[in-house]
């Protein structure tokens, strides 16, 4: 069966030596060719140092190629502008994964239930909060996307660790914004839990009149986080294994 991890370590969040025990060990996985390839040679430097990590540590893909699955329009022959819309939203979409591909192996899958990546054509949620000083509830400036991760148990014995991430893209944007949120978010998807505060990479923090493409900068720091320890893709310790079963 496979099990959430977020309401498995909730309780053990607090203290950092049971939550080392409940996970597996951090440790490192052997970079993918395509990173091993990649060279700065002219050294312009990263923002590693803006990159957050999981509670599992940071949010590296250890299985390639990583499998992507994203909205398509059921019927292809449909000429209607709503359609056409969906069609423009498919090739931005499409246009970002093939950038990223180049730096890491990508592949789209027809089943989202195989996806590591599910990409939503849909507007993000408010995420509304409850004030509680005031009485009033916060609504947040509305998002064109956003990505999110949650973790899973497979079915192995023992279990291995691993992660999924949603990406919603909204239906209201132009394709060459379309194009430039499927840069951005996908590169959180890969791994890149932050932003950068350079407007010249594809993971700055804010939107820019002109989106840039991807960045050496990008492709550095996407780098640096590969060569860190993680928990994902490692088997839950025997303890723990035992009382999934």
């Amino acid at each position: 069966m496979v099990c959430l991890l977020i309401s498995f370590i909730q309780p053990l969040v607090a203290q950092e030596t049971d939550l080392e025990k409940s996970l597996p060990t951090l440790k490192h996985h052997t970079l993918p060719p395509t990173l091993i390839q990649w060279q700065d040679v002219h050294g312009v430097g990263d923002y590693f140092d803006q990159i957050s990590a999981s509670p599992a540590g940071y949010l590296i893909w250890s299985k390639f190629p990583i499998k992507v699955y994203l909205d398509r329009p059921q019927n292809l022959t449909d000429n209607s502008a709503s359609n056409l819309r969906f069609q423009q939203w498919v090739e931005g979409v499409t246009q970002g994964i093939k950038e990223w591909q180049v730096y890491l192996p990508i592949v789209e899958v027809p089943d989202p239930k195989l996806a590591d990546i599910l990409i939503k054509r849909t507007d993000p949620p408010l995420d509304t909060t409850f004030d509680q000083e005031t009485g009033k509830l916060k609504i947040p400036r509305a998002r064109s996307a956003q990505t999110r991760y949650d973790f899973y148990f497979t079915e192995d014995h023992p279990p291995l660790l691993f992660h999924r991430m949603t990406i919603k893209i909204s239906p209201r944007l132009s394709q060459s914004s379309i194009l430039s949120a499927t840069r951005h978010e996908l590169g959180h998807g890969l791994g890149i839990w932050g932003h950068s505060d350079q407007e010249t990479d594809a993971l700055y923090f804010s939107q820019v009149r002109h989106p840039p493409t991807i960045s050496v900068r990008d492709i550095n720091t996407l780098k640096k986080i590969y060569q860190q320890p993680t928990r994902l893709g490692w088997p839950l310790p025997e303890s723990v294994s035992l009382k999934l079963n």
